[in-house]
């Protein structure tokens, strides 16, 4: 699905094409997307750049659906904006696989094991952002920490994806969770959809689980209030991987962030990359 802001007259504007795979097009918003796209439309009027005035940006979702990605990315490059804003390394890959030269930022978990990028310090390329994932051992500290506050849990699920579960950081937290005498079963949703939250919800309750540990994909962090409000419904505590989870409710939370390009502070590493890449006027 795209959103398409038509009101700035496209011989002068900058255009931006911003592509989420979970939050709908009227929520990727300085109001509506949570405290990052908060700061990147708050560093793009610091910049000078005013939506609908000399600014274009043109607003696509997934809305959970992965079969998507690809179809998408080819819209989005065929229609060659000035710069693409992202998130999620399936989505990123995709886009490097699509352009080598139009600015990619992103919001990244790992884009080094992703193979995205050789260097955090110099990526080379089109691509730029930042990492959401400081390293697998956070795992054992969230683990350790959902232990210490609940000390009676036995039973723990993992609410992420596939990938992350399959792969070196889903590893590292089985045996964690052995060392910490809990039981760690995964529960992937099939799409990143309300009714299958829902139903995954449902299972843990189903398996007798005593918590909850969320992992930090887009698909997830798009239905974060969601997640928050299922948890509270069926009273299991929640690790959480962002502040937003906490702010939202969740129990509590232990997060991150790295920049790829610069030391900078959270969020705003992102955004003079935006001017010096491709919207210097």
């Amino acid at each position: 699905m795209a959103d398409r802001n038509a009101g700035a007259a496209a011989s002068d504007a900058a255009r931006i094409a911003i592509f989420h795979p979970a939050i709908p097009t009227t929520l990727l918003t300085e109001t509506g997307g949570g405290s990052a796209w908060r700061a990147f439309f708050g560093e793009l009027r610091r910049l000078g750049y005013v939506e609908g005035q000399n600014l274009i940006i043109d607003r696509y979702s997934a809305e959970g659906h992965h079969e998507r990605y690809a179809d998408l990315t080819r819209q989005i490059v065929s229609r060659n904006p000035d710069l693409i804003v992202t998130g999620t390394n399936p989505v990123v890959i995709a886009f490097k696989q699509a352009t080598s030269t139009i600015p990619i930022i992103a919001f990244m978990i790992d884009p080094l094991k992703a193979g995205v990028v050789t260097n955090l310090a110099r990526p080379g390329g089109n691509l730029t952002g930042i990492t959401l994932d400081p390293g697998i051992e956070i795992w054992w500290k969230r683990l350790e920490m959902l232990k210490q506050a609940i000390p009676t849990a036995t039973k723990a699920s993992f609410l992420g994806m596939r990938d992350g579960w399959e792969g070196p950081s889903g590893q590292f937290l089985r045996d964690a969770s052995d060392r910490l005498g809990i039981s760690l079963i995964s529960m992937i949703p099939n799409t990143g959809t309300s009714s299958e939250f829902e139903r995954v919800f449902l299972a843990m309750v189903q398996e007798g689980t005593d918590a909850v540990l969320v992992s930090g994909e887009g698909d997830l962090y798009a239905h974060r209030e969601l997640i928050v409000q299922l948890a509270e419904k069926h009273r299991l505590p929640t690790m959480c991987p962002y502040r937003d989870y906490v702010d939202a409710g969740g129990l509590m939370g232990a997060w991150q962030v790295t920049c790829i390009k610069s030391s900078a502070g959270r969020h705003r590493v992102t955004f003079p990359s935006i001017s010096r890449l491709s919207l210097s006027c």
